[in-house]
């Protein structure tokens, strides 16, 4: 109760003078610690259900002596006014950092399908300035099948999996920049894995798009169509997507592919968010 008291006195100052009135002053109180319990509930759903916080029963409360002689000076029940957080850890409950290390590959698909997604629509409503209710709904679902299926699938097995069987990427990853700079096979690696990844991305990832571009906008059911309609776009393209690919990938790569792995697939979102946008805006209409 003390604390429902004290919150209400903590918003008087702020209280325009809209009526002298009891009664209207009293609703319009009212309205304000609606929004203020409301945001306790949210925040009690959302640090409930995120890795590191679960609701337990709160072990302190509030307890307000008084001298009522009707409860003989007695402290008033206690009331469980903010409930307190512990581990999910020591509970058992949803951990989402467990989840991504036991579940990398699913976790990345659902990463990489999101952020694809999000990337167009940030190009279609921000860059483009494109109305809510006018969103291409089929370029969005251009851009959600090809990032679960080529940047959470495929990008996954080949930078992970394939990378890790032929370079040693441990050994140079784990060292200082210092200790970096001076291990010339470590670097000839580092070279060798951005010129691989330069030649996937020219070779695989743009004909790729442009397939499931063709998938989606050619009305076609036949893949042979959408074969033929994606790699025409491809070869029409070819020059600015490939100019626009190496100055924004060469030097990601060269970041992406010295750090530790498991920073690898994480900080390339960051940058593939960026270049997806652009993909999005430049390539991405009908």
């Amino acid at each position: 109760q003390l604390h429902l008291v004290s919150a209400r006195f903590s918003l008087l100052p702020r209280i325009e003078p809209i009526s002298t009135d009891f009664f209207k002053f009293d609703i319009y109180l009212r309205s304000k610690m609606k929004y203020l319990f409301s945001g306790l509930l949210i925040s009690r759903a959302i640090f409930g259900q995120v890795e590191g916080f679960a609701p337990r029963a709160a072990t302190t409360s509030l307890s307000v002596p008084t001298n009522n002689s009707k409860n003989g000076g007695k402290a008033l029940p206690q009331t469980n006014v903010f409930p307190l957080y512990e581990s999910t850890s020591e509970k058992g409950g949803f951990s989402y950092g467990e989840f991504a290390k036991e579940n990398p590959f699913a976790n990345n698909i659902g990463i990489a399908t999101c952020k694809t997604a999000a990337a167009d629509l940030l190009a279609q409503v921000v860059i483009a300035q494109t109305p809510i209710a006018e969103i291409d709904y089929e370029r969005s679902l251009l851009f959600m099948a090809f990032g679960a299926i080529y940047l959470g699938g495929f990008q996954y097995l080949y930078q992970v999996q394939v990378f890790k069987r032929l370079f040693d990427v441990d050994a140079f990853t784990s060292q200082s920049w210092e200790e970096k700079i001076k291990d010339i096979p470590g670097l000839q690696a580092l070279g060798a894995q951005t010129l691989l990844d330069l030649f996937v991305l020219t070779l695989i990832y743009l004909p790729t798009f442009y397939i499931f571009k063709a998938g989606v906008f050619s009305g076609s059911m036949d893949p042979s169509v959408w074969a033929s309609s994606g790699i025409d776009s491809y070869t029409h393209n070819f020059a600015k997507d490939e100019f626009d690919l190496i100055r924004v990938w060469l030097p990601a790569d060269l970041i992406c592919f010295s750090i530790p792995m498991y920073l690898r697939l994480p900080v390339r979102h960051v940058v593939s968010f960026v270049w997806t946008a652009y993909l999005s805006f430049s390539r991405g209409g009908h």
